[in-house]
């Protein structure tokens, strides 16, 4: 167990779950679609939508959008600041259902140069989140590492061609899930790395037989991030 699990990160309040939890939740969802954000429709649920406007919840989804950390002080100024940057956004609530974490946002994003991505996190304590949904299908990361999100048909080969083309590119994979929406269909890839994945890899990736698409969430600075 780590201190900040305890303690929570240094951050601008005033709680870790609905304030750092919320912006870590909109960084991700920025550095996953790989551009910056100008459109969002963001959907609060459970207890993000009975007490987020208090706990600015949704002024910090709105900071994350705009690549801002926890600890930036112009978390409340997010608003005004995303209009000034030609971000669009509106604020909505949802039932995401029983099984959803009760701190949880449904985000809606399409980027400066058209790319459109879907999910959905959740803000777990102590300024901790995990990504449950990309793009309509069911995953489970916490952003703490680069991590390569593959959607592929749901036939034999996409997973060992994937795995050796990151292990010759002396990628190591810390962790890997599998999921699908049914035998046959859409299946999706959550890969977490101990190494970013440079551009021409996610590329040769992209270019595959069978490969629908590849989101990559890097954890570097924003000007070095990869745009699959």
């Amino acid at each position: 167990m780590k201190l900040t699990d305890i303690i929570g990160p240094v951050m601008v309040g005033p709680s870790s779950s609905h304030t750092a939890g919320a912006v870590r939740i909109g960084n991700a969802g920025r550095r996953l679609l790989g551009q910056p954000v100008r459109e969002a429709r963001i959907s609060l649920h459970g207890s993000f939508l009975a007490t987020g406007r208090g706990h600015g919840t949704d002024k910090a989804l709105v900071a994350g959008l705009l690549g801002m950390a926890v600890d930036d002080r112009r978390i409340p100024d997010s608003f005004e600041l995303a209009r000034h940057a030609g971000l669009s956004f509106s604020i909505d609530g949802i039932d995401l259902g029983d099984a959803a974490h009760p701190n949880s946002a449904r985000l809606i994003l399409t980027g400066e140069r058209g790319r459109k991505l879907e999910m959905v996190g959740a803000s777990i304590g102590g300024g901790r989140i995990c990504i449950t949904e990309l793009d309509g299908l069911p995953v489970n990361f916490s952003g703490d590492f680069p991590t390569l999100i593959v959607h592929n048909e749901d036939l034999p080969g996409h997973v060992a061609r994937v795995t050796t083309l990151l292990s010759d590119s002396g990628i190591n994979i810390a962790y890997m899930q599998l999921n699908r929406a049914h035998r046959g269909g859409q299946a999706v890839m959550v890969l977490e790395c101990d190494q970013e994945v440079p551009q021409e890899v996610l590329t040769r990736l992209q270019a595959m037989d069978g490969i629908v698409k590849v989101t990559f969430l890097s954890l570097l600075p924003e000007g070095e991030m990869s745009d699959v």
